[in-house]
This record gives structure tokens, sequence and C-alpha cells, in this order.
């Protein structure tokens, strides 16, 4: 299996600090804030802090720490557990995130204070997102043919006969299609409101007032808050062009989206910037849009056709794009998944593997814990 050391060539991150040199500010809007998007007094703070102080040389150090490896195109990070009989799990991220989103939660699961529920944690890069290679051909981003890819990734190249899966965001929908298409491998996936809310069945009937009320959404947020979507899902190429040729515009999309849906987390700097650094120096925002084009465009993969293995939800309540619209009731989660655990969290927001490892490695141990021997 191929080792992987990240290393960023010195060039690109000279290139990195002349261009943020250069930046070109727009004129000021007529209220500051982030009523009109990004704040460009904070984002002044974050790109003087990203050109003068951020040291990328520190966080590269750091994260080769863990265990890199690069099959077929695929990065993904191999931690393996302690204890006598550690599980396999599939980690996927989601956007605009990375494998580093689960940094602080891989340690709770390898190394638990219980040795029996030590887990072996592979998290992979999802495809066109920083480490792992960019789509080739069209039909490459697809829930389904990632799932297909992370599948073959954790049995024919890792070994592991049986397996969970436990994804975030576009990962939640990913690891979903892993539960659904491959049932033999999988005893069980943990997934938040993302895939339920996206992976519908077709014309429920009898539907209880709860699940009428998540039907009929919030008309007035998706009207304010999924121009990205629409965007991302329409036209990637003409959003890339920009994002691929200025750090500050990179910053401003990316950093916005980490404000609006962090439910008042405050991140801490290193952490922002690592994250968009991998996305600079690696080019891949706009391949990372794929995932969205393909979700609206795909008539290749076949309908879900729901999930079979056991199934968690986990609800987080603040900030996250998908907790402003009303979140999909027990009952209507089991018109399409094998549901067996509905946790509804006391903290964290849309990027809850960073602001509540603890709270997520809990709730993982507890549910695949009777999964463990089949």
């Amino acid at each position: 299996m191929a080792t992987f050391t990240l290393q960023v060539p010195d060039e690109v991150l000279a290139d990195l600090q002349a261009r943020l040199d250069r930046t070109r500010w727009p004129g000021p809007f007529p209220e500051p804030g982030w009523r009109y998007g990004m704040d460009f007094d904070y984002l002044r703070e974050v790109l003087a802090y990203w050109r003068d102080k951020f040291d990328w040389r520190a966080q590269e150090t750091r994260l080769n720490q863990l265990a890199h490896h690069k099959i077929d195109g695929i990065h993904f990070v191999h931690q393996r557990g302690a204890g006598p009989d550690p599980f396999p799990l599939v980690l996927t991220h989601g956007w605009p995130s990375s494998f580093t989103e689960f940094e602080k939660l891989i340690p709770l699961l390898t190394h638990p204070a219980d040795p029996r529920d030590a887990f072996d944690v592979v998290v992979p890069s999802v495809p066109g997102h920083g480490l792992s290679d960019p789509p080739a051909a069209a039909g490459e981003m697809t829930a389904a043919s990632i799932a297909n890819r992370f599948a073959r990734l954790m049995t024919d190249e890792l070994g592991y006969r049986r397996f969970g899966a436990v994804g975030g965001d576009i990962g939640s929908l990913i690891t979903a299609r892993l539960g659904a298409e491959h049932p033999d491998q999988v005893v069980g996936i943990h997934v938040d409101p993302v895939s339920v809310s996206h992976y519908r069945p077709q014309n429920p009937t009898d539907l209880s007032p709860d699940e009428q009320r998540f039907l009929k959404g919030n008309p007035q947020w998706t009207g304010e808050e999924t121009g990205y979507i629409q965007f991302q899902a329409t036209k990637p190429a003409t959003l890339a062009l920009g994002l691929l040729d200025s750090p500050a515009g990179l910053a401003g999309y990316v950093l916005e989206k980490f404000h609006s849906w962090s439910g008042g987390h405050r991140y801490d700097l290193d952490e922002l910037l690592t994250n968009l650094t991998l996305y600079w120096t690696t080019g891949t925002i706009g391949s990372s849009f794929m995932f969205y084009y393909e979700l609206r465009h795909d008539s290749v993969s076949k309908p879900f056709p729901g999930v079979k293995v056991p199934t968690a939800v986990a609800v987080w309540p603040g900030g996250y794009p998908e907790i402003m619209l009303p979140v999909p009731p027990p009952e209507y989660v089991r018109r399409s998944f094998h549901l067996q655990r509905y946790t509804t969290m006391p903290s964290g927001a849309h990027f809850y593997a960073r602001d509540e490892p603890q709270l997520l490695a809990a709730d993982l141990q507890s549910f695949f814990r009777p999964l463990r021997s089949h």
C-alpha cells in the first residue's frame, strides 16, 4: 500500500503570499458586517494572518503524523485502533471541508477509554476535494460512484470483510449510498439529516403532521441560503475560474459558509486556514463543485433503493443549513432507512465533527457496539 506525504512546493506557497499581497477589495457595501455575505473587516484580518503569521509548514508537519496513503487516485488516512479487536470504520467529510474535519475525532475512536470500543479509522478525501484526484470523466462524482470506490478501498485494498460507515453533509449522501448499495459489507451507517432530506421516498402516504411540516420546508431559507447550491450545481466552471485565481475570493466564499453554518462556534484561524490552504494548494475548489453538479444532473445511477442496514441519525441543533429547515422526524426516516438510533444532540452545528468530537465519538461507540459481531 503506497504511503503518501503531504509536501506543498515552496513556489506554490510563495505564489500564494504574492497573490495575498495583491488583493483587490470591492468598494464598501451600504452596511458593514455579514448582511450581504462576507464581512470584509473580518476577511482583512484573516488574509493578514494567512499572509504574515500562518505557518503552513507547522500544520503540514502535524498532519503528516497521520498515516496517509493514496491508491487509484484516492487519498486516505488509515489509523489503526488499539485494543483486542478494533472495528473498521470509514468516515466521509462534507463540503467545504476536507479530511482534517475528523482530525480531533480520530484519536477518540482509535484509542477510547474502553479498548473494546476501538475502531480502525479510514478517512478518505472525497474525489475532487484536496488530496484526492479530480474526476477524469462525467459521472465519477455521483454519490453512488464515490460510494463504490470507497467500498472497494475498504474491502479490496484494505481487506476488511465488514465495516461501518459515517458521513456528514455530502458525506452523508455518500454514506447512505454505501449502506444502500453494499449491504453485504456495511454493517451500519451513521448520518445526519442531509441524506434523509435528499433521498426521499416516492409519493409517501399517511403522513404525520411532523412529516408534513418537514416536507413543506422553509421557503424563506431556500430563497436566502441556497444560492451556492444553485451555482455549484449549474455553472461550476464559471465559479471555479474566479476562486482558483484569487485566494481572497476563495477565503471569502468558503469562510462565509463556516460563519453561517457554525451555530456560534468560534474556529481557530489555524484550523480554518489549514483546510483553506489544502483547497488552494491543490486547486480543487472547482472540482469539489462537481458533486453538486452530478447530484442535479446524474442520470446514470440507479434510483435510491433505500437503506436496509441499521441506521443512526444524529440531529445537531445549531447553525448548519439543514437545521434551518424542519428536521425529518423519525417516522419519516423509517420510510427509506432501517432506523435504529435517532439522537438529538445538545450542541454542535454543521461541522459537528470539529465542534463536538466527544459527543460524536460517544454516539458512534454506542451505535456500533452491538453491530461489531455482525
